[in-house]
């Protein structure tokens, strides 16, 4: 019984998987230190105030905060823009650099010239469409 559990535990993909998390939450405090430290304090000195946090809509005495979901929305943006440019496409780059190209078999071929008036015949013909001349057997 432990011992399909270790298998389980031990397999490539479940530790891939642990490591992938582990990485993806100090990502995670990167990007918030970029969004919070460098995007914020840029669009304070482009617009007048830090974030998209005090954009509220009010309707009927509540509150929607849209500027929070504008800043989740370029909180995403940046990562996902980081995970494409600096992961997918080298990691793309490099798997057609070594990725062989497939070894095309060139396939038999169907038809045959006739010796005769030089037309197109099939291959198993025994005599010519054209000319009615008698065919060589191979």
């Amino acid at each position: 019984m432990l011992k399909g559990f270790r298998d389980f535990v031990l397999r490539g993909n479940v530790v891939d998987l642990a490591v992938a998390v582990i990485l993806g939450a100090a990502f995670n405090s990167i990007v918030a230190s970029l969004v919070g430290d460098v995007l914020n304090p840029l669009i304070a000195a482009t617009v007048g105030k830090p974030d998209f946090s005090s954009v509220v809509l009010d309707i009927h005495g509540g509150h929607i905060k849209v500027g929070n979901f504008f800043n989740a929305a370029v909180s995403f943006l940046i990562v996902a823009g980081v995970v494409y440019f600096c992961i997918v496409l080298p990691m793309n780059y490099l798997l057609n650099k070594i990725k062989k190209p497939p070894v095309e078999i060139p396939a038999a071929p169907t038809t045959k010239q006739c010796p005769e008036c030089l037309s197109e015949i099939p291959v198993d013909a025994r005599r010519c469409a054209h000319c009615a001349q008698p065919q060589p057997t191979a």
